[in-house]
């Protein structure tokens, strides 16, 4: 098949774009390395769309949560990954969480049967001279297409480490140390009777324990030319958050507020107190066969990391599916050499998308590989591009990779309300709520204008 449209990229935001452009009548061609005999660090199978840290698209709240919002706009301009995220749905609370395997195969499923869609295992070594091209390759971009981004570019790489948190078969946890709740019993349609969460409960001097043998515990040694790469905040491995205070877990992913330890009571504590500290884990697959450590992305080696996690309360005879890792993530800096249609400055005929942007997190980087599928099916039809409006979360986010972010201190950045325009005119308490009203009344103006426009 000839097609219109060339797709570097079969991760979330290049099956995203594909689908986009393919149920727009283009003819898409969708390279993906992996499945033609190559490999990530990160990745463990060839399949399209593949999660290779968490299984959380965060928060599904649409009316007070900037990513639920980002989730809402998305489903109305019949994203796959939504779609394909619904069909493998996992109960997670007030967040959105996926069976990894289930997510895959049916994103993967779609993009084969698509007429307009031809998927082709290959690695791509360059940019492409000429044709519509979109690059989508994510932050484990191969080396050698890495150095021809530079070239393109004239500018360095940036780069961050992101981190991959343990996995631990269900059936491994004692239950009579760990109960299952949500933080201050939060419920979604797709909740469990009891709640989303198991719970591991810390005494005081067992978390500054633990944290020490954190700090204390062998870490994966750097490469030189990784030395003074920095973290990105959302991805901190356990250790690094450990060494910036002893208190520091305990106000992140080990806080035990809303939590009520039903083997802690007292009479003023009837329903359990709150533990000093926990570890959570959050279902990974729709079997509820595998729990994922929540907030235990690491850097230490596996034989530490066993040793250590085995010490958490309920997980002294853990068996671990998938032990944490670290890899190296590059992206380019956007707000220099992009324009704000995604459009290399030197070479307009190339797009990117995706977290090579220098977007962060799965939905975010779904949606800006949505909205250059939507940019390039506008160019291709000669019709003018027009942006979604930056009050709303996929026009904020846009806005923000391509030129509103300063480029001499670019770093990866979660959708989140202060890439919005500002409502100082709301009080603090209404502002959520506001945003999110203002957003979807834009988005629905934008999208009743885009279907005036003559096909």
């Amino acid at each position: 098949m000839t097609h219109d449209v060339h797709i570097i990229g079969g991760g979330l935001a290049g099956s995203e774009a594909a689908w986009q452009l393919a149920q727009a009548g283009l003819k898409v061609r969708l390279s993906e390395m992996r499945g033609s005999g190559e490999m990530t660090p990160a990745h463990q199978t060839d399949g399209l769309a593949e999660l290779v840290c968490s299984n959380s698209f965060r928060s599904d709240d649409s009316d007070k949560n900037a990513v639920g919002l980002l989730h809402d706009e998305m489903r109305r301009l019949d994203s796959i990954v939504m779609s394909a995220g619904e069909k493998a749905r996992v109960p997670a609370g007030s967040a959105m969480a996926v069976d990894r395997d289930v997510f895959s195969a049916e994103v993967g499923r779609r993009l084969a049967e698509h007429p307009n869609v031809t998927v082709v295992r290959e690695r791509v070594d360059t940019l492409p001279d000429a044709g519509l091209t979109i690059v989508a390759t994510g932050p484990l971009t191969a080396q050698t297409l890495a150095q021809s981004i530079v070239q393109a570019t004239g500018e360095d790489r940036l780069a961050f480490f992101d981190a991959i948190a343990p996995i631990v078969h269900r059936d491994s946890i004692d239950m009579s140390k760990c109960w299952i709740q949500s933080r201050w019993n939060k419920r979604t349609e797709a909740s469990n009777e009891d709640g989303d969460y198991i719970n591991c409960p810390m005494t005081k001097e067992q978390y500054e324990t633990f944290v020490q043998a954190l700090v204390d515990g062998e870490k994966t040694e750097f490469k030189e030319w990784e030395a003074d790469t920095p973290y990105f905040d959302g991805c901190m491995p356990i250790e690094v958050m450990a060494e910036r205070g002893i208190e520091t877990l305990r106000y992140g992913p080990m806080k035990g507020v809303g939590l009520d330890n039903p083997y802690d009571t007292t009479e003023e504590h009837p329903q359990g107190r709150w533990p000093y500290a926990v570890v959570q884990l959050r279902q990974d697959n729709k079997l509820g066969t595998l729990w994922n450590m929540v907030g235990f992305q690491t850097k230490l080696k596996y034989g530490a990391q066993v040793e250590l996690f085995r010490t958490i309360p309920g997980l002294e005879n853990a068996e671990f599916a998938r032990l944490g890792g670290l890899h190296r993530n590059t992206f380019i800096n956007s707000p220099l050499v992009l324009d704000r249609q995604l459009r290399l400055k030197n070479a307009g005929h190339i797009r990117f998308a995706g977290q090579i942007t220098g977007c962060e997190g799965y939905v975010e980087s779904s949606a800006i590989g949505l909205l250059a599928g939507l940019m390039v099916a506008a160019e291709h039809r000669g019709e003018d591009w027009s942006a979604p409006p930056r009050t709303t979360a996929l026009g904020a986010l846009l806005s923000h990779v391509t030129g509103d972010a300063e480029a001499e201190t670019f770093q990866p950045m979660n959708v989140n309300f202060g890439l919005f325009p500002p409502l100082h005119e709301v009080k603090k308490k209404q502002r959520k709520e506001a945003y999110t009203s203002r957003a979807k009344a834009d988005l629905g103006e934008w999208l009743a204008a885009r279907e005036r426009v003559p096909a």
